[in-house]
């Protein structure tokens, strides 16, 4: 079978056989929530709640009137017991409201069914979507009701839909996808009524036949939604890389997916658009994969936004041998953490704790030979050691002038590196240093 695919990238071991074939199941019901008020790409939301309110499961507790923002849930019904700074997983303090559950678990009177597609207009969709504070449950958590109206002078033609989940240990997709085929087919058709497109393709990897059968028995007979065979190769779920895949198209150096036409959004967020429109329930709660060869009993579990990652691990009975890396998402593209208190947010996909064979930890970085290995590597064509070479030397323009803003940060590059050079971090840093300097001038 001739598969989709993309240039560069890399063939990353696999490492999903310990939660590949378990079930979702509901985690416990935490003793209390930690919810960040910032916990996706753009304006943080302010408090609509105080200290000492009571709030229901699904109660709004804090919005903004920004024009990109997601509004955020209460998780768990029970007391606020505080509004202050907390640690979250990339290592910043967000300003965040804590819950004492109740137990009681009380739904808000906002939750109910908010209509059926077909009595819906494509703006009632979107507006449901808002309301649920929905982002993308790939990593990025962009809002996304914001990215289904394309801007003026632009439209869309067609939905793209990522189940490929390319990074290692992660099965949260797919068993998303296995266990829940009709919600992903329902929340599909939502989103394509809403960005105003009559075809969808769903790509996922060739190595989730189970998922692909599953998801093409539910989507036939759905007239516009085609089932997607993509070759297993990272980073196949980056956006740019999934669109070039399944339909050809070139995003253009700088670009999104609208300026050619497309819009692009994951399965969890599928079947949270589905949850949103069927029962009214705003996002808040998601499936996060806890793994890792020093995790004992690696689950996938349905998990409480705000629930501290401890709680996850402890429920998965915790340690059996002392982690060199615990990681909030994949291994490729995840956080390292310093602290297992801080809460699993909308853009949670994993928890990883990994043992020294799993991960380097130790300085080993030595001069670049110069093999090119990761220019082969690098999905974008970028030239990664030229960019991180400026980087180092902190010649940013020269940096900017190689596009490393177009770097998607995959770690294809670092992962490939004979001489293992810290090449992402020296590219996160030319990114950020460009940014600085052009928000300076503005």
């Amino acid at each position: 079978m001739n598969l989709r695919s993309f240039l560069g990238g890399t063939h990353v071991p696999y490492s999903k056989e310990s939660t590949a074939s378990k079930p979702v199941r509901q985690a416990r019901l935490p003793a209390r929530v930690t919810i960040p008020l910032h916990q996706h790409t753009g304006a943080p939301c302010e408090p609509l709640v105080k200290a000492g309110d009571h709030v229901l499961v699904g109660q709004k507790i804090g919005d903004s009137p920004a024009k990109l923002t997601a509004p955020v849930h209460a998780s768990v019904s029970g007391k606020v017991a505080a509004i202050g700074y907390y640690l979250q997983s990339g290592g910043r303090l967000v300003n965040s409201v804590v819950i004492e559950s109740d137990g009681e678990q009380q739904l808000s009177p906002d939750v109910k069914p908010r209509g059926t597609i077909e009595n819906l207009s494509p703006g009632d969709i979107v507006g449901i979507i808002r309301d649920a504070g929905i982002v993308g449950l790939g990593g990025a958590a962009f809002p996304t009701y914001f990215k289904l109206v394309p801007p003026p002078g632009k439209r869309f033609d067609t939905l793209v839909v990522n189940g490929s989940e390319c990074e290692p240990y992660l099965t949260a997709d797919h068993r998303i996808m296995l266990e829940r085929p009709n919600d992903v087919t329902y929340g599909i058709r939502a989103l394509m009524k809403a960005a105003g497109v009559d075809r969808a393709f769903l790509g996922i990897e060739d190595n989730k036949p189970d998922a692909i059968e599953a998801m093409r028995r539910a989507a036939s007979g759905v007239p516009g939604i085609e089932v997607v065979v993509l070759a297993t190769k990272y980073p196949q779920g980056a956006e740019k890389q999934l669109v070039k895949a399944i339909l050809g198209r070139e995003i253009p150096s700088g670009g999104l997916p609208v300026d050619v036409g497309v819009v692009v959004n994951n399965v969890g967020t599928a079947v949270a658009v589905a949850e949103a429109l069927e029962k009214g329930m705003p996002l808040v709660e998601r499936v996060v994969t806890v793994a890792g060869s020093c995790i004992r009993e690696p689950q996938n579990l349905k998990v409480k936004i705000g629930t501290a990652i401890g709680d996850l691990i402890e429920e998965c009975g915790g340690f059996v041998k002392e982690p060199a890396k615990v990681i909030i998402g994949g291994p490729m593209m995840g956080v390292a953490q310093f602290s297992t208190d801080v809460p699993v947010t909308k853009g949670t996909s994993g928890v990883l704790a990994l043992s020294k064979d799993e991960v380097e930890v130790e300085d080993t970085s030595m001069p670049c030979v110069r093999c090119g290995k990761c220019v082969g590597a690098c999905p974008m064509r970028l030239l990664p050691l030229f960019i991180s070479q400026r980087a180092e030397a902190g010649r940013f323009d020269e940096a900017e002038e190689y596009n490393a803003l177009d770097c998607i940060e995959c770690g294809s590059c670092g992962y490939i590196c004979p001489s293992r050079r810290p090449l992402v971090q020296a590219i996160r840093l030319a990114k950020s240093e460009i940014m600085a300097r052009r928000r300076k001038k503005q």
